[in-house]
């Protein structure tokens, strides 16, 4: 028995739809002029109306405004959506429905997105799979259902939308709710009704005359040479806060444990190329683990002999791993069950000094507004962000006593409890929303959507008549038009 309803045809897209991928124009330039005058539509042009380059349109595929395209190379491939004039890039595919209401088209397309996402084939750069898409079954109804249909999903997405509009914006209020908790963290005010409780608290300059003693005691046991603990300069300090009184401001890389490896940027690219990796041994720890906040994601390995080879480089217990490359700043703490390996050239690991200085509170230091402030105009690079030794080792630190650290993590991460459940409820709702969105481009397109009387509206309508004589012309027309 047939899902549809007999007056709706039913074709398969690749006999039905017209297609046509992009190319790469032979001559193009960043400015237009009197011979460049075509738009080269890439996927920035495509996704955000960004136009980088200009071409003579010579042996180029051209579309037109509100043509359909889809996404055919890339971490997008499948997404679609409507053009802007102008010559189609290699990564995109024109996609036209003859005779078809243009946006019941458009929104059968959205309703395949997922899967065909999902489902894309490559091993390197991932790529639309024709095998799924012009084998997907285009249910054709009348045309004035196919525009009642389409009323009706806009109806909806509508209302369902602003729901999301409003999840969103409760999204970036939490956001900017927690750089605040940070904000507050860090300039000591969590911990002011605390202070005053103290009866004995070190002041800053007793911390740090203590740290000194005690560097300076390891260093001539190991017999190396000491890394001296040292406030910033004036001239520095006028640029930072006022602290609290029993605070201090030093530089980061002086947080460290003292030995050579306590700081430590990831190895050369030719020290620990893909071709050493093996199936089990020991982790290499990269930015998927670290954006992720899961030690314990990927599967990169390398052997016993590679690891003794990259000893220094290895990590511990509580060492702090900083993503420098792309998605810069964020950071992950070194779980106590963690899996012995070694960090990869897009991190850099810092084994704090462990009395002194909190794994937590350098973490959440670290991923304050306030200090992505001071780094992230020296990280900007030509095509994506870079952070390296060199600008970690200048950044100031906050320092105060250990209890009290313990006491401003504690303070952040009781007002932070809240904002991670109602992040989480968040997240959920929105997730339905795209399963109801999926549910209701389900119905759609399986003539479920419209009601009886609204379908009877339709039936009405002066150019009504059922699918396979919509289908019959159409086609008549493609033979014509040949």
């Amino acid at each position: 028995m047939s899902l549809y309803r007999s007056d709706w045809k039913v074709e398969r897209l690749g006999d039905f739809a017209l297609h046509e991928k992009g190319t790469k124009p032979k001559r193009s330039q960043k400015n237009a002029d009197d011979v460049f005058t075509c738009s080269y539509v890439d996927i920035q042009a495509f996704e955000k109306g960004i136009v980088k380059e200009y071409t003579d349109g010579h042996k180029c595929v051209l579309c037109e405004e509100n043509d359909f395209l889809m996404v055919w190379d890339g971490s997008r491939s499948g997404y679609v959506g409507k053009a802007i004039k102008g010559a189609l890039g290699s990564t995109l595919m024109k996609i036209s429905f003859p005779g078809i209401e243009t946006d019941y088209a458009y929104y059968f397309l959205q309703s395949k997105y997922l899967e065909i996402n999902t489902r894309a084939k490559g091993t390197g750069t991932p790529h639309v799979d024709p095998g799924i898409l012009w084998n997907y079954q285009f249910a054709i109804p009348p045309l004035p259902e196919q525009r009642a249909i389409v009323a009706k999903l806009e109806q909806l997405f509508s209302e369902l939308d602003n729901g999301i509009a409003c999840l969103k914006k409760a999204q970036e209020q939490l956001k900017v709710y927690r750089q605040a908790v940070l904000k507050q963290a860090f300039e000591g005010e969590l911990t002011k009704a605390w202070r005053e409780q103290q009866t004995i608290l070190p002041s800053a300059q007793e911390l740090l005359e203590t740290i000194k003693v005690e560097r300076e005691q390891a260093a001539k046991l190991q017999g190396k040479k000491l890394k001296p603990v040292i406030p910033l300069t004036q001239a520095e300090l006028d640029d930072l806060p006022e602290l609290p009184v029993g605070w201090v401001w030093i530089y980061i890389d002086r947080v460290c444990e003292n030995n050579k490896n306590s700081l430590k940027a990831g190895p050369f690219g030719s020290l620990l190329k893909k071709d050493v990796f093996v199936e089990n041994g020991y982790k290499v720890y990269g930015q998927e683990q670290v954006i992720k906040e899961n030690a314990f994601y990927g599967n990169y390995f390398i052997d016993e002999a590679k690891y003794h080879e990259l000893v220094s480089y290895k990590v511990k217990q509580y060492d702090i791993l900083i993503s420098l490359v792309g998605t810069v700043g964020k950071v992950l703490i070194v779980p106590e069950n963690f899996q012995p390996g070694v960090i990869n050239p897009r991190l850099i690991k810092i084994s704090l000094d462990k009395e002194k200085y909190g794994p937590r509170y350098f973490k959440y230091y670290f991923e304050s507004s306030f200090l992505k402030g001071i780094y992230s105009e020296k990280t900007q690079g030509t095509t994506m962000d870079i952070l390296n030794m060199q600008i970690i080792k200048s950044l100031p630190f906050p320092f105060c006593s250990p209890q009290e650290q313990s006491q401003i993590v504690q303070e952040i991460e009781t007002r932070l409890s809240v904002c991670d459940n109602m992040e989480a409820t968040i997240r959920e709702s929105l997730e339905k929303a795209e399963a109801l969105r999926q549910s209701v481009l389900k119905k759609a397109f399986e003539g479920k959507l419209l009601s009886k009387e609204e379908l009877q509206i339709t039936r009405n309508a002066p150019d009504w008549e059922p699918a396979d004589k919509l289908l019959e012309r159409i086609m008549t027309g493609k033979r014509t038009a040949r």
